[in-house]
């Protein structure tokens, strides 16, 4: 439980360092959320509970894009939602791998 903890704690700490990107990629979500809305004719709400799922990579199919602009939107948001994800699977596989190596890691700038 301890390793946990230091790894919520470290993990915070990086995420902080990092808080323009991921605040960058998660306006890009919700600005192409609304074009998305724009182009496909659907609620805001719909548009942004159909742009996290895809950047997400679940599409659960139940919104579809019918319009070439709404698939190129999609697209887009796939694209910003695998570097978020990127972003957050490289902080943590950091962490995880100072912890199981933290010698290697003594003396160094963070």
């Amino acid at each position: 439980m301890k390793s946990f903890f230091l790894f919520a704690r470290e993990f915070g700490r990086c995420l902080s360092q990092v808080r323009g990107v991921i605040a960058g990629l998660l306006s890009s979500i919700i600005v192409s959320s609304y074009f998305f809305s724009v182009a496909e004719n659907i609620s805001l709400l719909d548009s942004l509970y159909f742009s996290f799922i895809t950047a997400l990579t679940v599409g659960y199919g139940d919104l579809v894009p019918v319009t070439m602009s709404g698939r190129l939107i999609s697209i887009l948001i796939g694209v910003i939602g695998m570097i978020f994800f990127g972003v957050i699977i490289g902080i943590s596989t950091r962490i995880i791998i100072m912890q199981m190596h933290p010698d290697e890691f003594q003396g160094k700038p963070r």
